[in-house]
């Protein structure tokens, strides 16, 4: 009777894994049902190749500055300045590529390092001089839009080389050509061998991590569900990379988007960094009394965060072929919004990558739908207001029912 009891507690039904991960697999569910729905409703041109593409280009910039305002909001803070910092290093980077004519090989890591330095600047008074983060990066975000006006004088500035425009536009070169069994309608072989690899991979590595945990006594999810699961994601992966090599393959973007989420991944769920961000949001005190040397963890954020609106401002400024002073604006809601959908709790502590990329495709697939069907921005703007509150609220209510 003992070890009967103790083998229901390690291998819980499929309803009872639901219950108590809702919030991870209820946004999953979100997503998959207003893709169908806009599928739907725009007779299917949600899901065509170039509309996928142009997808990844509109909001891969939202899910990079997404990683780095997880981590603010992880950590008990916000930052309003985003949008302006996009502006303000796109900006400069037109500046220097345009009028100074720098190579672009330069030009990227400078506003990088610039980016970065905006971020320790915003950074300094929060952790340092204890001023609440809401009213520094709102005072940042007037100052460097401001900036952004002065610099560029009031007008846009481009175009830019090929080279520095490929940040954006460009696309992974189809290195399998001679192998391409349909060159009619398959323009990239190289994408849709990649997606099968990563396909074979996650499973692989899925299958490995259940063994771990039976080796260690933990918890695993419901055999049938870690199928139905592993089954869907290699349907959906294998269809959108099918959708894609039919197109022109993958768009550099989405390699640089692809590579940031697995190192923030790793950096939230596997590293000491990590680690302490997480228990500095839940509790500073008991973080402050355990060693951990929060004022200077706080300040790193905000570098980070810096340096990822300024890779965003020049990945717009690349897809525009030009900057402006108006580029970015509204984009810090769109981005915290994208991490309070995706599970971020407003009081800290709580959040996960995959949680703010779901988050992130979920308004960039409704700002494309609603596009799609001509909805203006009035009701594109009360819709992502109702969602954003709609996913609090749910965070509330299962903080409360817990």
């Amino acid at each position: 009777m003992v070890a009967e009891t103790s083998a229901q507690k390690t291998k819980p039904s499929v309803g009872d894994y639901l219950r108590n991960n809702i919030r991870e697999y209820g946004l999953l569910v979100a997503l998959v049902v207003i893709m169908l729905f806009f599928q739907i409703v725009t007779n299917g041109v949600l899901f065509r190749p170039v509309n996928i593409t142009n997808l990844i280009l509109q909001n891969s910039f939202i899910v990079i500055m997404a990683l780095g305002m997880l981590l603010i909001i992880v950590a008990g803070h916000i930052d309003l300045s985003v949008g302006s910092i996009v502006a303000f290093t796109g900006g400069l980077s037109a500046i220097m590529l345009v009028k100074w004519g720098i190579h672009y090989s330069i030009v990227v890591p400078l506003c990088l390092i610039l980016g970065g330095l905006v971020g320790a600047a915003q950074g300094y008074w929060v952790a340092y001089q204890k001023i609440p983060a809401f009213i520094v990066t709102l005072a940042g975000m007037l100052v460097f839009r401001g900036l952004t006006y002065l610099i560029l004088q009031n007008r846009p500035i481009g175009p830019f080389p090929k080279d520095f425009q490929s940040l954006s536009t460009g696309f992974v070169p189809d290195f399998l050509y001679f192998l391409n069994p349909m060159p009619d309608t398959i323009a990239n072989f190289f994408a849709l061998v990649v997606v099968v690899a990563l396909v074979a991979l996650a499973i692989y590595y899925g299958f490995r991590d259940r063994r771990e945990n039976e080796k260690h006594g933990t918890e695993n999810e419901p055999f049938a569900f870690f199928a139905a699961q592993m089954a869907i994601i290699a349907a959906v992966a294998i269809f959108l990379g099918y959708q894609l090599a039919t197109y022109k393959g993958f768009p550099n973007v989405l390699i640089v988007m692809g590579l940031l989420i697995a190192l923030y991944t790793f950096v939230t769920t596997r590293s000491t960094v990590g680690r302490r961000i997480y228990a500095m949001g839940g509790n500073e005190k008991a973080a402050k009394l355990s060693g951990i040397n929060t004022e200077r963890l706080t300040f790193y954020t905000f570098i980070n965060m810096g340096v990822l609106a300024a890779l965003a401002g020049m990945i717009i400024a690349a897809r525009l072929n030009s900057a402006t002073p108006k580029a970015g604006v509204g984009f810090e809601l769109d981005v915290i919004a994208a991490c309070f959908i995706g599970g971020a709790s407003a009081s800290g502590g709580v959040g996960k990558i995959t949680g703010a990329v779901i988050g992130a495709l979920i308004m960039g697939v409704m700002n494309n739908g609603m596009s799609i069907m001509g909805l203006g921005i009035d009701y594109q703007q009360l819709v992502k207001g109702l969602v954003l509150l709609a996913a609090v609220f749910f965070d509330v209510y299962n903080k409360n029912k817990g």
